[in-house]
Parts: C-alpha cells; structure tokens; sequence
C-alpha cells in the first residue's frame, strides 16, 4: 500500500517495509560498489561457516536453541573472518581468521549457561591426544542449578567437533550424563569425554551444556521442548 509492504514475525509483530535499494547489476559491476561486493562476499562466507557449525552440533542444538540464534552466531562469525590478518580484503575467510572469537557463544538467549548452571567444571581439549571434554566436580544440584518450574531432573551435555571449514568436512561425537535428579543431595562426580582425531589441524570445538527433564509416571519428558536448555561453546581451539 503506497510503496509500503506490510508483514508478520512471531519475534516482533507486525513490521513494514518500503521497496527501495540498488540495481543488482550496478552492485555487481559499478567500481563505485568494490566494497559492497567484498563486503558481501566476506558475509557468505560467514554465512556458510556458521551454517556448518550448526550442522556439526545439531544433534543438541535442535533442543537448545533460541529463535535468534542463527543471526547471532553468524554476527559473530563474521567477526571471527575479519579478524583474518593474512587474506585481502573480500577474501578473508574463516580458516584464516580467529575462531576463539566463537568462545562464549550462548545458543539459548533465553536460558543462558552461566545463568543456568553454578556449579565449577573443566573444559579441556587435548589436541595431540584427539580428546575434548568437561569435568566437573561432585555439586548439590538443588543449589547449584536453577531450574524452570517443573523440572525434576536433568542431563549434562557436550559435543566437540573438529570442523574443516575449506572443505566442509566435519567430525562430531556427543556425551551425555544420565538423567540427575534436582535434589538437596550431592551429584557425584560427572566426566564427559569425546574423541576427535588425535594430532588434528582444523578448528577443534567444545559444547556444554544442560538439559531440563520432567519425571511423569516413571518416564522422563524433555521439559518444554526444550525452551530453558542451556549450550555454550565453552573451548575453541583454533
């Protein structure tokens, strides 16, 4: 209506819009546009590097994951491709660039690890001897973790991948705790270790995590399909 499209999101509402913008063909071809071009080149790239991450760490990130999370983690990988000290501009990539800059990420936004999860662990990638893993020391659950109303238990979770971002090859293996009851008790001891190939060059990646569980009738339920699951890439070896 008037120049003026409106639409729909389930995050913001209702939004609008106007046509506008540039001719395809002068972007692809005016000099005036080099830095258009670079810098949409360098943005595919960040595209498809952070596409691979979430295909590598799917298996837990399906339940774990807010609705944001794929803008985010690309936002960030572009970073990690500008920091690529050796490429020229528009070729820069993310093999070249720094992946540590991926540390921290948080792939729930709305149930954020650190936020989540009080108690110590260790997060150890070992890359001559082709092991990553998390340790964490015997905690009382009921006071070490804040869990959503309903919760009864939950399940400590890694993966850790090594990712060839040339290629788009990966390597991917998952650990997991058995289901923990939230008590006043103490947790014993959790050690959860994966194996990547020992001596390996690529980008090597540590995931941590929580997941919240209902106990119904002598069977667990993955607590609101998994809205309050907390992941975190808690290592990154570049």
């Amino acid at each position: 209506m008037g120049g003026v499209s409106f639409y729909k999101t389930a995050e913001d509402g209702y939004l609008a819009r106007t046509k506008g913008g540039v001719d395809a063909d002068r972007i692809k071809n005016d000099p005036n546009f080099a830095r258009t071009r670079e810098n949409g080149a360098e943005f595919g790239r960040a595209g498809a590097a952070a596409k691979l991450l979430r295909q590598a760490f799917r298996a837990l990130i399906v339940n774990g994951a807010d609705s944001r999370m794929t803008s985010r983690l690309t936002k960030v990988m572009m970073r990690v491709i500008q920091a690529d000290a050796t490429s020229q501009r528009g070729e820069r990539n993310a093999i070249d660039g720094e992946a540590e800059l991926l540390e921290g990420f948080e792939f729930n936004e709305n149930g954020k690890l650190g936020q989540t999860f009080y108690a110590p662990f260790a997060p150890v990638i070992d890359r001559a001897g082709g092991t990553l893993g998390v340790s964490v020391p015997a905690f009382v659950s009921g006071n070490m973790i804040a869990p959503p109303g309903g919760a009864t238990h939950f399940r400590l979770v890694t993966a850790g991948a090594e990712i060839d971002f040339g290629t788009g090859e990966y390597l991917v293996n998952t650990a997991t705790s058995e289901a923990l009851a939230i008590s006043p008790l103490l947790t014993p001891v959790q050690a959860l270790e994966i194996l990547v190939s020992p001596g390996s060059t690529k980008p090597l990646f540590l995931l941590f995590g929580i997941e919240f569980l209902q106990l119904v009738n002598g069977q667990m339920y993955s607590l609101r399909n998994g809205a309050y699951n907390a992941l975190s890439l808690v290592a990154v070896s570049g």
